[in-house]
């Protein structure tokens, strides 16, 4: 049941290759599957909160029925698949499967009392790039730029291998916003996606032969390193306060805000060495350190990977978290403050994915309905949660 737990979530939030839909599409056909199933989202989905109004049977018909009429427009295209989503593309399955006991027509109706004054929308693609001579210059959609080594196209920006080895270390600096993201190629050819409200320093480009050092100074990041092969021997490093971090060529993801006291470095594949002052430690996949950054302690658990990383696949997946920390992550995607006028909502868990396009409106009106909160008001940016 486990592997297909995390294929009915990817197929929900559009990230499911055509063999998961063929494989789930076969698996709940099966009348044990389908009690499985049935199961999965009861304990998983409500269970938490105890909507005992759901019901499951229509829950399932309506996944049956999503699922078959996508399977029939799975198409292979010159050895690859591509697979077109529908409705499902849009689900969110914040508490219970919303998208399931929700009419379309009222699934994407925003309730008449909702004033906002400032719209809070969906991030999108942005970072101000700090050249090294102190210049800064501001990258979002449609705005093309070209300098020296680096191009960007407004979504991402590259950077490529200088043919001067001579050429002195010089340091770019790429700032992520609130209400931002964006993807950052560098000259050795390593890939490094950051979330909202983050900060990376890294060299324009490495010297050959050198170790090759970054910092992220703040902020998330998703590193699919370059491996040392590839560049002269030259390990991997990235720096970060409290702990250092060497890698060979390897994929992982650093959680390291400047309003959280813990910093969370999750292994997807490969190895690497985590190093600070009080301790030196290696992960290997699925493992997840969490470093204590006010007293220094150092804890190492297995980890679900896809729940750690989904930010970067277009989605927020929420694993028994408090409503307070599902509203830190996305108050720095759609960039608003947050209060809670009962502090007694607080610590109640849920379980669910959220597509980052979603309308933070839909969002609140769902909580809402399930009575997770009593009510909600937006102005000037801020949200208030009753």
């Amino acid at each position: 049941m486990k592997n297909v737990e995390k294929i009915i979530v990817k197929y929900l939030t559009n990230s499911a290759s055509a063999k998961d839909i063929d494989y789930l599409g076969e698996w709940i056909q099966n009348p044990k599957n389908k009690e499985e199933f049935k199961k999965y989202v009861k304990v998983h989905f409500y269970g938490y909160c105890n909507y005992n109004d759901i019901d499951t049977q229509k829950i399932t018909s309506e996944l049956l029925r999503t699922i078959q009429k996508e399977k029939s427009i799975v198409y292979k295209l010159n050895n690859s698949y591509l697979f077109k989503y529908g409705v499902a593309a849009t689900i969110i399955l914040f508490i219970a499967f919303s998208y399931f006991i929700t009419t379309k027509n009222n699934t994407n109706k925003i309730p008449s009392e909702i004033i906002a004054s400032d719209k809070i929308v969906p991030g999108t693609d942005k970072a101000i790039l700090t050249l090294s001579d102190g210049s800064n210059l501001l990258l979002e959609k449609g705005k093309s730029f070209k300098y020296k080594t680096l191009k960007s196209d407004g979504e991402k920006v590259i950077y490529s291998k200088s043919t001067d080895n001579n050429v002195p270390l010089a340091y770019n600096y790429l700032t992520i916003p609130r209400g931002g993201e964006f993807f950052l190629k560098l000259s050795d050819g390593t890939k490094v996606w950051l979330n909202s409200e983050s900060q990376l320093k890294y060299p324009e480009n490495f010297i050959v032969g050198k170790e090759r050092i970054v910092e992220l100074i703040y902020g998330e990041a998703y590193f699919e390193v370059s491996s040392s092969k590839l560049n002269n021997g030259s390990k991997f490093k990235v720096i970060n306060k409290s702990q250092e971090i060497n890698v060979l060529g390897t994929q992982f993801n650093i959680k390291a805000y400047k309003d959280e006291e813990q910093i969370y470095t999750t292994l997807v594949e490969g190895s690497i060495s985590l190093k600070s002052e009080s301790f030196q430690k290696t992960l290997i996949p699925e493992q997840q350190s969490v470093l204590n950054t006010i007293n220094g302690t150092l804890s190492i658990n297995k980890v679900d990977v896809y729940n750690q990383i989904a930010w970067r696949k277009g989605v927020f997946s929420f694993d028994r978290k408090s409503l307070k920390e599902i509203m830190k992550v996305l108050s720095r995607w759609y960039d608003f403050e947050v209060k809670f006028q009962n502090p007694n909502i607080e610590k109640k868990e849920f379980v669910g994915v959220i597509e980052k396009g979603q309308k933070i409106e839909e969002i609140l009106s769902i909580l809402k309905k399930f009575k997770a909160i009593t009510d909600y008001q937006i102005k000037n940016k801020s949200i208030t949660l009753k």
